[in-house]
């Protein structure tokens, strides 16, 4: 189990009366942990404690469900909204059945929460999860401190969990940042779009 994930899956969840019970088990998890991850939890919940439940909720949809460059659904980046990435939620789905991991109807399974969950659960896979995903994670970063968000140090804890960026890395994030996500190409042809 890795407490870094389950908490950063906990705190990237909506906002309800559930986080608010589980605020002081966040706190003791986060001071336990180093401090390029568990500093920003800190500094998160910090904010938490200070906003009302239903304002934290308020700004939890204007970032995450108003915002296209915010978005906590991973394949998203590296799909976009074409069939490529229905595939690919389905290979989460297998996934996480395999580990034992069931989701609820309202769950999909490429949100960060839910692939953070996995993760604790599974660290050598969730790190190879997270990993692939390292563009998307790296853009919703950046698109978290450009809006100033709080949530954007959650995200930070995420990235120093992971393996310093490379090259190639680097080179995945600038490309997405200036090209953003697939579009679906296929049976466009008929309306002058081509590849």
């Amino acid at each position: 189990m890795n407490p870094a994930w389950q908490a950063q899956s906990l705190l990237l969840d909506y906002p309800d009366e559930r986080l608010a019970d589980r605020l002081g088990l966040l706190r003791k998890v986060a001071g336990a942990l180093e401090g390029p991850v568990g500093a920003p939890l800190l500094r998160f919940l910090d904010h938490v404690e200070r906003t009302p439940l239903p304002q934290l909720a308020v700004d939890y949809v204007a970032t995450f469900d108003h915002r296209k460059r915010c978005c906590l659904f991973l394949t998203y980046y590296a799909h976009g909204d074409t069939r490529n990435r229905g595939m690919a939620l389905l290979r989460l789905k297998q996934a996480y059945a395999e580990a034992g991991l069931r989701l609820t109807d309202e769950e999909l399974p490429d949100h960060l929460a839910v692939v953070l969950e996995y993760a604790a659960a599974e660290p050598d896979a969730g790190a190879v999860l997270l990993g692939e995903h390292r563009a998307g994670l790296e853009l919703l970063r950046a698109a978290l401190h450009d809006a100033r968000s709080p949530w954007a140090d959650v995200l930070d804890s995420v990235s120093a969990t992971l393996p310093p960026l490379h090259g190639d890395h680097h080179v995945a994030v600038a490309r997405l940042a200036a090209q953003g996500p697939p579009a679906e190409q296929v049976g466009l042809a008929a309306y002058g779009v081509s590849r």
